[in-house]
């Protein structure tokens, strides 16, 4: 059941997004070859809760299996759900920072994916038709339309260039739970599912895949990869459906991008995000 959201919530969960992104922010300072994802989990737990809220990640359960990092750090050919480790982040690695927060009882929730030092062109285009695509879904979220506008719309954008658009994972609504009703793929026919209505609260989030759209699951039960072994993008926006107009996008990526070095920077003629 979709719980739609009083604007008295919606404040709230803006707030939760805030922290979510400026935590981001705060990792993106520290973005760098040679230092390892352990480090900037570390980091992030430690804004966090220096901000009164607490991971939302770390402790997360699902099947028996516990969650033990406060940030999902997503690496390379890792699509989601990365453990932190101590490896060294290496010149041209991709990295998929997804950071969830609990703060006066709501959740917030967002992805960003960092180029670490020089990334390659091929890199470049994927981290930025992947974000191209997140806009083109926000600009689906409409009262009025549906879930599968979402879903169409970021499909049709990354399939235009040749690009797997993950399948055995999707977006979700947020509120008081961290994974709420309704379920938001990123494949899907227009005019298909659930009506958006005011007050809807998701977080839609394009997982696009170089290669294949097929991937795996480590041994460790939450590291999911690329059956191929080809670079994977993702980046996460919470949106909430406001009533006759566009969604408002409560995940401010300025906050994020005002800490990258160098800037999103000017690739063919399109701004990449990556």
């Amino acid at each position: 059941m979709v719980h739609l959201k009083s604007a008295r919530e919606i404040d709230r969960l803006r707030a939760s997004a805030d922290l979510v992104v400026r935590t981001l922010a705060e990792v993106a300072r520290h973005v760098r070859p040679g230092i390892s994802t352990l480090e900037l989990d570390t980091i992030a737990e430690d804004y966090i809760r220096s901000h009164n809220a607490v991971p939302a990640f770390k402790g997360y359960q699902v099947g028996g299996l516990v969650f033990p990092n406060t940030l999902c750090m997503s690496v390379n050919d890792v699509v989601v759900h990365g453990i932190p480790k101590k490896a060294p982040l290496q010149d041209g690695d991709l990295l998929s920072a997804d950071c969830g927060v609990v703060f006066d009882g709501y959740y917030g929730d967002s992805a960003y994916t960092f180029a670490v030092g020089e990334i390659s062109e091929e890199r470049a285009i994927l981290c930025q038709v992947t974000y191209e695509a997140l806009l083109c879904g926000i600009a689906e979220a409409r009262m009025g339309n549906r879930i599968g506008d979402i879903s169409y719309a970021v499909q049709s954008h990354c399939e235009e260039y040749g690009y797997g658009v993950v399948r055995d994972l999707v977006g979700h609504g947020i509120g008081r739970g961290l994974h709420e009703d309704p379920q938001v793929p990123n494949f899907g026919r227009r005019g298909t599912g659930r009506k958006l209505k005011p007050g809807t609260t998701i977080c839609i989030e394009p997982m696009i895949n170089r290669g294949t759209a097929d991937v795996g699951t480590d041994a460790d039960g939450w590291t999911v990869r690329t059956s191929d072994g080809h670079a994977s993008a993702h980046y996460e926006h919470m949106v909430a459906v406001r009533r006759g107009g566009d969604a408002e996008v409560l995940t401010d990526f300025s906050i994020v991008e005002a800490e990258l070095d160098p800037p999103p920077y000017q690739l063919n003629g399109v701004v990449n995000h990556g």
